[in-house]
């Protein structure tokens, strides 16, 4: 957990202009509130929407860190708000739990082996009276990936949510052997079942990714072509259904078992899965359905 020092190396002004965008007032409370939680070797610091340290501690170096990165921490923040609002559905899907915190969010930036380009960010949100005092308390709502030198994603970003799936599978596996009472148990039935679903998902969504163009120009695209590509992208959505309803039938044997310490790993992965497949349905079939009734009017 390096984010504080890879930050530190880059300059935003030698990164890419954002385009401004519409936000709604959601996205945009969002931005006003957000807070980020940067790594600095063992430490995770929780940051406030006007840079300080919130916790664990006042940091000599993180607050030298602040001070002299505030443009490029606001850069970063507007970034993640624009790709949530073009890529992702997380504040959508918990609005409800959102506003009721007063629309106060977390994004913890975990770097992902690109010398401090792309990072994967997992968002939590939290009543504001009770942040620094009951921060265990935070409620995860979701996870995005970004690459600050390339806004627009290949596949609407499908392949690196899918490609997510399976490691965050591999990493519920390790936590099993870990957590629960009689791992083996529930290797040789449930994981083994899901694991296999892990797979086909993996395997059937790049085959079907393969096979349609990554960048989808709505504009250039004809009807034909466009009800093809649904079709494909509806596909892949069918297989995260069929893994999502055995990852939760999973989740209650296991409090039934009170086997509560794993689950509420199984919980998160569970809601991955719920919030990408309302990501292919609200802004991927959703945005391809939009135009192909929109061409069907003018066609017919």
């Amino acid at each position: 957990m390096n984010e504080i020092e890879l930050l530190d190396k880059l300059d935003v002004e030698k990164l890419p202009r954002l385009k401004d965008i519409f936000l709604d007032d959601l996205h945009s409370n969002v931005l006003m509130k957000l807070h980020l939680e940067l790594g600095l070797g063992a430490i995770n610091y929780l940051i406030s929407p006007s840079f300080s340290i919130l916790s664990p501690e006042t940091n000599e170096r993180v607050n030298e860190f602040l001070a002299k990165k505030e443009p490029l921490l606001q850069h970063i923040k507007k970034y993640i708000i624009q790709n949530l609002a073009c890529y992702s559905v997380v504040l959508d899907v918990n609005s409800y739990f959102i506003e009721q915190n007063d629309y106060l969010v977390l994004a913890r930036l975990r770097e992902r082996n690109s010398g401090g380009r792309k990072y994967e960010v997992k968002f939590y949100t939290h009543s504001p009276l009770e942040l620094t005092v009951h921060y265990e308390d935070k409620i995860y709502i979701g996870r995005d990936f970004i690459d600050l030198f390339h806004f627009k994603r290949k596949y609407f970003g499908v392949d690196e949510y899918i490609n997510s799936i399976r490691d965050q599978f591999n990493i519920l596996i390790e936590r099993g052997k870990e957590k629960l009472k009689n791992f083996e148990k529930y290797n040789s039935s449930f994981l083994q079942e899901i694991r296999e679903l892990v797979d086909e998902v993996h395997s059937e969504s790049f085959r079907i990714l393969h096979s349609i163009p990554p960048y989808l120009d709505f504009e250039k695209s004809n009807f034909k072509d466009l009800i093809e590509i649904n079709s494909q992208y509806r596909n892949i959505n069918h297989y995260l259904i069929e893994l999502k309803d055995e990852v939760g039938e999973f989740e209650n044997v296991l409090r039934y078992d009170k086997e509560l310490s794993f689950a509420r790993y199984v919980t998160k992965y569970k809601k991955d899965l719920t919030n990408l497949i309302s990501y292919f349905n609200i802004k991927i079939n959703g945005r391809i359905m939009d135009r192909i009734n929109f061409l069907s009017q003018i066609k017919y």
